[in-house]
């Protein structure tokens, strides 16, 4: 299964009111956090109140962000909320095919089906290991990254240069695990952008993820999700361009347009923006 959605927004797996919140900001998933924004005091109750929201309905998909694997409290975590069926469950320190394999067989005894979205950067061994195997599995829907715990890990004082730009480390995670998504035939999500005013930036860079081929971005702020939604979206310009492709190359394998040659790859390039295009 490859995850459509264009915007994931996290929300505190143990605050009633942000999750309730979470049904207007118009995200296509949400991510119920049980890890980072949980304190390890709250995170038995944060359990319960994320399934007690997933037994209510939601205009959005759902997926729970359980604890690492090397926490022991993975197991836990799915078991209490799989009663609620969510539409995914969200692994992150994700390092190797063996750790989807493993969460999915606890998904598996949990009764659920749900499939996989990892977070597959957040340590060095992570990032070495997604340009030397081949992380397919049937569980798996998504492959995500992200910069910050990933500079914990290298003890970096910034990941992004002056300019805004990723640092050459950071780059590279990016690029791997995007790369690595794209082979395994899931969704590519970028990672969230944590500058909440720039809004400018994100947008810019969402544009950007977009263009490269990325399916949809994290979001950390509901502020962040009408940008992100508009960013994944065609232009009116580049539906109208990829009618034209697809009309030109109707009778042929190649054809000419605007003075530029088509063939093959141009008409996928085409009816991939066609539908997206026609999704809401």
């Amino acid at each position: 299964m490859k995850f459509t959605h264009r915007s994931y927004l996290f929300v505190p797996g143990d605050s009633a009111r942000k999750q309730e919140k979470a049904n207007s900001t118009g995200a296509d998933a949400v991510i119920l956090d049980l890890e980072d924004s949980v304190a390890a005091a709250s995170k038995d109750a944060a359990r319960q109140l994320t399934l007690d929201w997933l037994q209510t309905p939601a205009v959005m998909a759902r997926f729970v962000r359980v604890n690492a694997l090397s926490t022991g409290r993975t197991a836990e975590d799915i078991a209490a909320t799989a009663p609620g069926q969510p539409d995914g469950y969200v692994l992150p320190k994700c390092e190797s095919l063996a750790d989807i394999a493993e969460t999915a067989a606890l998904i598996a005894k949990a009764g659920s089906q749900a499939p996989i979205l990892i977070i597959a950067t957040e340590t060095v061994r992570a990032v070495r290991q997604l340009m030397r195997s081949d992380w397919s599995h049937p569980a798996l829907g998504g492959m995500a990254w992200g910069a910050e715990d990933l500079a914990a890990d290298l003890g970096a004082l910034s990941n992004r240069c002056d300019d805004g730009t990723w640092r050459a480390s950071f780059a590279m995670a990016r690029a791997c695990a995007f790369l690595a998504a794209k082979d395994a035939g899931v969704a590519a999500i970028d990672g969230p952008y944590t500058a909440l005013k720039d809004t400018q930036g994100l947008n810019h860079e969402a544009r950007a993820a977009f263009a490269e081929g990325f399916d949809g971005k994290l979001a950390i702020h509901p502020a962040q999700v009408p940008i992100i939604n508009a960013a994944f979206k065609p232009s009116a310009d580049q539906i109208d361009y990829a009618k034209r492709v697809v009309d030109a190359m109707a009778q042929s394998g190649v054809a000419a347009l605007d003075g530029q040659m088509l063939d093959q790859p141009h008409l996928l390039q085409a009816k991939r923006i066609l539908d997206l295009g026609s999704r809401e």
